[in-house]
């Protein structure tokens, strides 16, 4: 990477990190908070909990959409603007009504695409992946700095007071975006990044992406529905005071790395990525039902979660690069958007379903339900036909005349290409190729003899 794309690449993961911490930090803490609230019950603390995931999956295309029209940096600071007042109007809430349109409003911010877009603005397409795997990466360190730093913060300034501090943070990152983060010179539509519109009907009837698409959106179902209850066991049956939370958390996130650790090694093997993805499967089924029996001992819980988490941070990984392997060439960044909108409806769902069922039968009622969506998923895993993985390419290109027709037959005939799109506009080709077979050098060859000169 160049100093301008690592210092772009820098800021806005931080930026897009800081929001995600905002979003996570009342996860392990408010459904123990929510009972202080007026009018708080089962079901409307479930919905608080998951209010953002509805908001966001609403919102997070059209965002993205409008930063094509009205400029990256605009777009994203009205969405941080809009998450400030949200989590002012969730801080200053005395009833469970009012915290649910604050964090409806804070999911309404939804500018993860419109970030995402500005990362490939200011990036090569031969550093973009990167990039994209580094913004990605702020995700799972957001999430587990939250579970340790929201019952922490918790004690010292309360849930009130972690509203307060989201909403400033958010405040924070408007000079970074437009001090730190470089001035894209020029905006386009990136495919690998943004979705389309005409591109949706293929991608909605593709089954492979609507297996993956059905499994995010159960994985945070279960997620978000386990957080109703599992603060709840830790204070009322095992005794454990909401300000000590962290101890559990980060003894569980921590080891739940070195669990991760060969998953993330092995993954890398194309012929392993079955196994493996119904291994993580079978461990998060493993460690609900490890949190069902031991619902009223510490150790019961804190081992439950350990298996919970190895399974749940090994398919947090695999799904989106499986993704990324799988989507049509040229409609990764419409298949994407597809997957977020999945992910973000499961933990509206699972908040309120989680919550539904809480208070009609109980801690462990929601643990069976949530076993039982993951068992569902694990027969379709199980069923599915195997699934031929190639890795996407991106191509830069300028072409010496307006016939592209002949550089895309050349890469159509290259061995290893199982499939290819050109977009002109763009001046990106996009390609789903085999690496065993795949050569740069013949690539380079049909770029010479059909006079288009190839970017770095």
């Amino acid at each position: 990477m160049t100093a301008v794309e690592r210092r772009a690449v820098s800021a806005l993961s931080g930026l897009f990190g800081l929001r995600m911490l905002g979003l996570f930090l009342i996860l392990p803490v408010f459904v123990l908070y929510a009972r202080e609230l007026e009018g708080q019950t089962p079901v409307l603390v479930g919905i608080a909990l998951g209010a953002y995931g509805l908001t966001q999956a609403l919102f997070q295309i059209p965002f993205g959409m409008l930063s094509d029209r009205f400029g990256r940096k605009p777009i994203i600071s009205i969405g941080l603007l809009i998450f400030a007042f949200g989590s002012v109007v969730a801080a200053m809430a005395d009833s469970i009504l009012w915290v649910i349109i604050g964090r409806a409003l804070q999911g309404s911010g939804a500018i993860t695409a419109a970030i995402l877009a500005l990362t490939a603005d200011l990036t090569r397409e031969s550093q973009r992946t990167k990039a994209m795997a580094i913004i990605g990466g702020t995700i799972g360190t957001a999430f587990a700095l939250a579970f340790i730093l929201g019952p922490l913060l918790d004690r010292w300034i309360g849930v009130p007071g972690l509203f307060w501090m989201t909403g400033l943070l958010a405040l924070a990152a408007l000079p970074v975006l437009w001090f730190m983060v470089p001035h894209a010179v020029i905006s386009t539509h990136h495919s690998d990044t943004q979705p389309a519109v005409d591109q949706f009907s293929a991608v909605l009837k593709d089954p492979q992406l609507i297996r993956l698409d059905v499994g995010i959106f159960i994985l945070h179902f279960v997620l978000t529905a386990i957080f109703v209850i599992v603060p709840i066991a830790l204070m009322d049956n095992i005794g454990l005071d909401r300000g000590d939370h962290w101890k559990i958390y980060i003894s569980v996130l921590s080891l739940s790395i070195i669990g991760v650790a060969p998953i993330i090694r092995y993954g890398q093997h194309r012929d392993l990525v079955r196994k493996l993805f119904l291994i993580c499967l079978t461990l998060l089924i493993g460690g609900l039902l490890l949190i069902y029996v031991g619902i009223d001992s510490y150790y019961g819980i804190a081992f439950g979660l350990w298996v919970f988490f190895v399974g749940f941070n090994g398919l947090e990984i695999m799904l989106p690069s499986l993704m990324s392997r799988l989507a049509p060439a040229g409609s990764k960044g419409t298949a994407i958007g597809v997957y977020n909108t999945f992910e973000f409806s499961g933990i509206f769902v699972g908040g309120t379903l989680g919550g539904l069922i809480y208070g009609a039968y109980g801690l462990q009622g929601v643990i069976l339900l949530s076993t039982l969506m993951l068992i569902v998923w694990l027969i379709v895993a199980v069923t599915a036909p195997q699934q031929k993985l190639f890795d996407s390419l991106q191509i830069g290109f300028t072409l010496q005349s307006d016939d592209s027709k002949q550089f895309t037959n050349g890469l159509v005939g290259l061995p290893g290409v199982a499939e290819v799109t050109v977009m002109v506009n763009e001046e990106v080709a996009y390609l789903k190729v085999d690496p065993a077979l795949f050569d740069n050098e013949k690539l380079e060859r049909v770029a010479n003899e059909t006079g288009v000169t190839l970017k770095n």
